[in-house]
C-alpha cells in the first residue's frame, strides 16, 4: 500500500498492488455478470470462518483490521521521522489534506440532506493510494519526483481522516464494558513499550488479537483496532532496526499483495445483469461521484491556496501550482476505502450498496482518465514552450 523504503525495490511492489487490485476487480465483475455468481456468493456468504462469522465478514473486519494496522504503522512512521515530523513538513499536505476531506463531504450532503443516503457522506472523501500511485507511476519520467513525497503524505493524512470518521460515524450500540476492556489491553501494551521495553513483534500481535476481539465485541468498529495497535508498537530500537520497521517489513508485503486484492475481490461484485433503478438513488449517485472528481481536487487546491495565501502554511519552492493541481487530480481516485464504507454505511441495504460501489467505480474510471489527459496536455506546452525557446536540455520534469 505504501513506499516501503527498506525494500531496494519499493516501486515493484507499488506497481505489482496495483496491477493485482485491478485483476482482483476484473475478476469479481467478470464472475458476480456470469454462471459463476452463484459460486462467488457461496465463497464469500455460505463459507464460515467460524459460527455467524463469514468469510466475507473475516476479509472486512478482521483483514481489514490488518490493512488499518499498516496504514497506522506508515501514519506513525511519517509523523515521527518522515514528511509530517515537523510542521514546516506537515502543514501544506495536512491542509490539502483537509480540503480534500471536507470538499466532498460537503458535496455529497449538500446532494444527500434529508435523505436515507446521508450515512454515506464518508464514501467519498478517501484516496485510493494503490491506484494513485500506479498512475502516477506511468508517468513518473515525466513528474518531478518530490510530487510523489505530496502525493503520499496527502495519502498519509488522508487515511489518518478517514480511520477517524470510520471510528466515529459508524460505530453503533457501543457495549462499554468491552470497550473499556479493549482500552486497558491497549494501555497494557503502551506499558509494555515505555516501560517494560518489550519489543517482541509476537507479543503485541497476539495481544493486538485480543484487542481486536474485544473492540469487535464493544460495537466500535473492529478496523480501528489496528490503529490502535500501530500506537503501542515501539518505534526506537538499539539494535538500529525498531519494531515497527521489522512489523512494516512482514505486513506491508502481506497487505499489499494479499489483502487489498482480496477485498477487492471479495467487494466488487457487482451486478450489471439486472436493471437497478438508479433514478431512486440520484442524489447518492451525485454525491460520490462529484465528490470525489470534483470535490476532492477542488479541496485540495482551494485548502492549499487559502492556507499559503494566509501564510498559515507554505508550498515547497520546488513544486508549483499545476503540479499540486495534477496531483489533486490523481488523489481524486477512490476506491478500496470508498468501497469499505460503502459496506458499512449501507450495510442493511444491498442495493444501496451496488449503486455506490458502481457509482465508485465510474468515478475512479473518471478521475484515471482526467489525470491522464491533465498530465499530458502539461506535458505537450512544456514541450512547445521548450521548442519554442530553443531550449536544449536532457530531461526536465512537471514540477
Amino acid at each position: 500500500m505504501r513506499l516501503l523504503r527498506n525494500y531496494k525495490k519499493p516501486i515493484k511492489l507499488e506497481v505489482l498492488t496495483s496491477v493485482f487490485l485491478i485483476l482482483a476487480t476484473i475478476c469479481a465483475l467478470f464472475m458476480y455478470n456470469s454462471p459463476l455468481k452463484s459460486t462467488y456468493e457461496y465463497i464469500f456468504e455460505e463459507i464460515y470462518i467460524t459460527k455467524n462469522f463469514s468469510l466475507h465478514m473475516f476479509i472486512n473486519d478482521f483483514l481489514m483490521a490488518i490493512f488499518f494496522l499498516v496504514a497506522g504503522l506508515e501514519i506513525k512512521h511519517e509523523i515521527l521521522h518522515g514528511n509530517l515530523s515537523s510542521f514546516k513538513k506537515a502543514s501544506f499536505p495536512v491542509i490539502a489534506s483537509l480540503g480534500g476531506v471536507i470538499v466532498p463531504a460537503i458535496i455529497f450532503i449538500a446532494f444527500n440532506k434529508n435523505t436515507p443516503f446521508i450515512s454515506g457522506f464518508c464514501i467519498p472523501i478517501s484516496t485510493d493510494i494503490a491506484f494513485a500511485v500506479g498512475v502516477f507511476l506511468i508517468f513518473s519520467k515525466k513528474l518531478n519526483p518530490s510530487l510523489k513525497i505530496f502525493l503520499l503524505s496527502l495519502a498519509v493524512v488522508d487515511d489518518l481522516m478517514s480511520i477517524l470518521a470510520i471510528g466515529i460515524v459508524y460505530s453503533i450500540d457501543i457495549n462499554l464494558k468491552f470497550l473499556i476492556i479493549a482500552f486497558i489491553v491497549l494501555i497494557t501494551l503502551i506499558i509494555s513499550n515505555k516501560v517494560l521495553n518489550i519489543k517482541s513483534i509476537f507479543y503485541y500481535l497476539i495481544a493486538g488479537l485480543c484487542m481486536w476481539y474485544f473492540v469487535y465485541l464493544s460495537g466500535v468498529h473492529c478496523t480501528i483496532s489496528g490503529v490502535l495497535l500501530a500506537i503501542a508498537i515501539p518505534s526506537d530500537s538499539n539494535s538500529g532496526t525498531s519494531t515497527l520497521e521489522k512489523l512494516q517489513r512482514i505486513l506491508v508485503p502481506i497487505n499489499s499483495l494479499i489483502i487489498i486484492p482480496l477485498f477487492a475481490f471479495a467487494n466488487t461484485g457487482i451486478s450489471f445483469m439486472y436493471n437497478i433503478d438508479i433514478s431512486s438513488a440520484n442524489s447518492l449517485v451525485y454525491g460520490i461521484v462529484l465528490g470525489l472528481c470534483i470535490g476532492k481536487p477542488l479541496g485540495i487546491m482551494l485548502f492549499s491556496f487559502i492556507g499559503c495565501s494566509l501564510k498559515v502554511t507554505e508550498k515547497p519552492s520546488n513544486i508549483s501550482w499545476t503540479a499540486v493541481f495534477l496531483v489533486s487530480l490523481i488523489a481524486g481516485i477512490g476506491f478500496t476505502m470508498s468501497i469499505f464504507v460503502s459496506e458499512i454505511a449501507f450495510i442493511h441495504n444491498l442495493t444501496l450498496v451496488n449503486i455506490a460501489k458502481i457509482s465508485i467505480l465510474f468515478s475512479a474510471c473518471l478521475s484515471i482518465i482526467s489525470s491522464i489527459i491533465a498530465i499530458l496536455i502539461v506535458d505537450l506546452k512544456l514541450k512547445l514552450k521548450m521548442k519554442n525557446h530553443s531550449a536544449i536540455v536532457n530531461k526536465y520534469y512537471i514540477s
